[in-house]
């Protein structure tokens, strides 16, 4: 924001009883404790708190300094909305007896968790399925409260809150994903900013990105133009956390902009063949030898490394496309435990790695040895 004129910043109650009592006759007692002086220090206080409201609403009027229900209001100003939360989704497995009908809305949910005082998770099933011969039947659930909390690993779901007689067990071969929570608010800025600084016109690139960017869960596009000749646009999506999307966004974005090629019944124009695909992710993987400082474990040194590459790759993603070895062997050198190092290879190799066109890096195998 930009430096507040001094009648709002270099203000204090101080200062202004002091000029207040500048103000009044010399012949007048304006000592501390006076009768002026009394009357006149609640008011300095008052305009001292009126300057510090003043400095907010400033702040609260343009979208570089506001928050929250301020930031919605200045971005409803250019059509951007705030986007809600998605539910997670997955499927799971029922064992049970033959025949036995689990019928749509069945809830299931993840064990609570005392160590972390974490509370279930619970998923609800998205159509009626019954127990086939083989004594299991598979069905699409959905997370019951929105939000990236619903994206759960492998074998997590395993409860039945509903109660029901012929099935005996219930689990998840895959992790549930696409949950996300309501859109941040630098997420928010960073769209209105490139509504109102890159205005799409007639289905430009910028049209594209803001029309793939308002549907909730959408964390990165990439547009390629005539990619498969005249008339077509590729549209190539990020989730919210930088990673492939699954295919039920991915089908959302497609039904957004462009649920039939040219027909201009989405927010494509009429002749635009489009094609929305999720990125294909390419794994960055690192093996180092590290010298640790005393009392500090391989594991500790290993999760810090893991985290600080995943928060640079998801930096990187659709904005960079090379994922240096230089700045891999910057994290390691970042985390306090770790002395030195020696052998760094990424992807085989100690030289960048090149990303292209609708790829994007995520983090792979790490393999960490102490010397």
């Amino acid at each position: 924001m930009a430096k507040l004129p001094e009648y709002l910043s270099e203000q204090n109650e101080e200062d202004i009883l002091s000029r207040m009592l500048s103000r009044v006759p010399s012949d007048v007692d304006k000592s501390e404790g006076s009768f002026i002086w009394d009357s006149l220090s609640p008011a300095s206080f008052e305009l001292f708190t009126a300057s510090l409201w003043a400095q907010q609403v400033l702040q609260r009027a343009f979208a570089s300094t506001a928050f929250g229900p301020y930031l919605d209001l200045r971005c409803e100003e250019h059509g951007v909305t705030r986007r809600p939360a998605v539910a997670a989704i997955g499927t799971v497995q029922f064992s049970g007896v033959a025949g036995t009908a689990v019928p749509i809305g069945t809830r299931v949910a993840t064990l609570a968790d005392p160590v972390t005082s974490s509370a279930s998770i619970e998923y609800e099933t998205t159509k009626t399925v019954s127990i086939a011969e083989d004594g299991t039947a598979t069905v699409e659930v959905k997370a019951v409260e929105p939000g990236a909390r619903g994206n759960v690993a492998a074998s997590a779901i395993s409860l039945m809150i509903t109660p029901m007689t012929g099935i005996s067990t219930v689990s998840n071969a895959a992790a549930t994903s696409g949950g996300t929570d309501v859109e941040s608010d630098a997420s928010l800025l960073e769209r209105f900013l490139i509504r109102v600084r890159s205005p799409g016109t007639s289905g430009n690139k910028a049209d594209y990105i803001l029309w793939a960017l308002e549907v909730p869960g959408v964390g990165g596009v990439q547009i390629l133009p005539l990619w498969n000749g005249p008339g077509t646009v590729k549209v190539t999506l990020l989730d919210s956390a930088k990673r492939s999307p699954n295919a039920a966004l991915v089908a959302a974005v497609q039904k957004y902009i462009a649920p039939a090629a040219g027909t201009g019944e989405g927010k494509a124009p009429i002749g635009a063949n489009v094609t929305v695909a999720a990125a294909t992710e390419v794994p960055i993987n690192v093996s180092v030898k590290v010298t640790l400082a005393v009392g500090f474990s391989l594991s500790e040194v290993r999760d810090l490394f893991v985290a600080g590459t995943v928060a640079y790759l998801q930096g990187l993603a659709f904005k960079d496309t090379l994922v240096r070895w230089t700045r891999i062997s910057a994290i390691l050198l970042d985390i306090p435990p770790v002395v030195d190092y020696t052998d760094l290879v990424v992807n085989g190799g100690t030289v960048n790695v090149e990303m292209m066109p609708g790829q994007v890096a995520v983090i792979g195998a790490v393999t960490m040895n102490a010397t």
